[in-house]
């Protein structure tokens, strides 16, 4: 069992004018269905030619986090909490848990590498997408294929 980077998260202040900055930089563009607008607190944008995706993320803090920038992950095969013991057994260090952010199946647990760089386990593309038939998931969506 193996991950993969879902996508890159950055960490700020105001997503949407940061992704919009981003998207000018990088060609990038929205998310299919699911377009960033002035007030949203997560905005991801689209490599339309890679897949590759970028959220932003607004954090409440006042200062910004030294680490802003981190990836999250999913498991190739297998489950979020499958991939949770298999990255303890290699060592990370569990920074955070938010397992049930938004209710029973939801969320991600936060992890620190041996130097300290954060990253995410999310659930599955396949949980995620029964989450989302279910009525039950929120939060990133899998990055279009």
């Amino acid at each position: 069992m193996t991950s993969f980077v879902s996508h890159t998260t950055v960490d700020c202040h105001d997503a949407y004018e940061l992704s919009e900055w981003w998207k000018r930089l990088l060609g990038y563009v929205d998310v299919e269905d699911d377009p960033n607008e002035p007030g949203h607190d997560e905005c991801m944008i689209l490599d339309p030619d890679s897949g590759h995706s970028i959220l932003f993320i607004e954090v409440p803090d006042e200062e910004l986090p030294a680490k802003r920038i981190h990836f999250d992950l999913r498991p190739r095969t297998g489950t979020r909490d499958e991939e949770v013991e298999r990255v303890r057994g290699l060592g990370a260090t569990e920074v955070g848990d938010q397992r049930g952010f938004w209710g029973p199946g939801t969320g991600w647990v936060v992890f620190a590498d041996p130097e300290g760089n954060q990253f995410c386990i999310l659930r599955s593309e396949a949980e995620a997408a029964a989450g989302v038939e279910a009525g039950v998931d929120a939060g990133p969506p899998p990055p279009a294929s």
